[in-house]
């Protein structure tokens, strides 16, 4: 019995940690969140690169692009 008292009270605290986290924005406080800083990512083109090159030599991306061997070539 403890231990189902104790789960509701973990998924009970949970819910409202997520539910505190929603808030609705307002217009004036969006500069703001556009700023560079607020990105997630720091750095989105050199990401992509890397992304890119991981893609092309492991042969993860699917699809119609060209793949390469796995091996590091090009």
């Amino acid at each position: 019995m403890k231990t189902t008292t104790s789960t509701a009270n973990l998924l009970m605290l949970g819910l409202g940690i997520a539910l505190t986290a929603c808030a609705p924005v307002q217009p004036w406080e969006r500069g703001n969140l556009a700023k560079p800083q607020m990105a997630l990512d720091l750095y989105p083109l050199q990401s992509a690169l890397r992304a890119h090159n991981y893609g092309s030599r492991e042969a993860a991306a699917g699809g119609n692009a060209a793949q390469g061997g796995g091996c590091g070539c090009y």
